[in-house]
């Protein structure tokens, strides 16, 4: 019988699981190097789809102590399918340790793991450090080795509105395909009526396409409604430029 691969990866998801990478990874707690290793593993909890890096304890150069049970937040659910779970909510067993370098102390920056597999591993909070593979900075979290995005140019037609008001319409925008997720049209900055959006203070990191700056409707609801990478990673480079909208918000048609 053939197999969907996309459903063999989704039914592993409440498992332990760990990948192995041949980069040099680095982690920054300030400016002080904690860990320096050749044989790090991208990790992923149970229930987790964000994942991070995990380096055997003697490529450590910090002080790991166990964290403190006040300082952990022991009191709540297990973590869920989804990428907002804090790094100290953990699903597997294993020791949540503080990690201290330089007078600076990240508390339950880290995590020993009880897994055979992985035995004399630590994995480390993506959020905590400033990581580095090989020389070039890591956004957000390390990448999935299995995740994609395929960046298209297009012909279709596509009209955004709000109500009665016209946001943007192109035919030539760009689709974005990226693993399971919903396929998103950024169009042109040239195709949008500016004047129908305002800036706002909202930000995002993504390890795939760099830091993403937000808008509202003009005169409408705090909402972010539209983003744009207008500095992205090289890898997406062809999205400088473009903007993306929100089409649960306002309505994205193709003609």
């Amino acid at each position: 019988m053939a197999t969907k691969i996309s459903a063999a990866l989704q039914a592993h998801l409440r498992e332990l699981r760990y990948e192995p990478t041949t980069k040099r990874i680095r982690a920054y707690l300030g400016t002080v190097l904690v860990l320096d290793s050749r044989s790090a593993v991208i990790m992923w909890e149970p229930r987790r789809v964000v994942p991070c890096y995990a380096v055997p304890a003697t490529d450590v150069d910090a002080v790991l102590s166990t964290a403190s049970p006040a300082s952990l937040d022991a009191a709540a659910p297990p973590p869920l399918l989804h990428p907002g779970i804090p790094f100290s909510r953990h699903s597997t067993p294993g020791t949540s340790l503080d990690v201290s370098a330089g007078g600076a102390t990240a508390v339950g920056g880290a995590f020993e793991l009880e897994d055979a597999e992985l035995a004399g591993y630590v994995a480390f909070d993506s959020g905590a450090f400033t990581w580095r593979e090989e020389d070039d900075v890591v956004i957000s979290h390390p990448r999935d080795p299995f995740h994609r995005v395929d960046i298209r140019h297009s012909s279709r037609r596509v009209k955004v509105t709000s109500g009665e008001q016209v946001l943007a319409e192109s035919p030539a925008p760009l689709v974005v395909f990226e693993t399971n997720l919903v396929e998103r049209i950024y169009l042109p900055v040239d195709d949008v009526n500016w004047d129908a959006l305002t800036p706002t203070d909202s930000s995002t990191l993504c390890p795939y396409k760099g830091v993403a700056s937000y808008w509202r409707l003009a005169g409408g609801p705090d909402d972010d409604v539209a983003w744009s990478y207008q500095a992205p990673l090289p890898e997406a480079g062809e999205l400088a430029g473009y903007v993306c909208f929100y089409d649960h918000l306002v309505d994205v048609a193709e003609l």
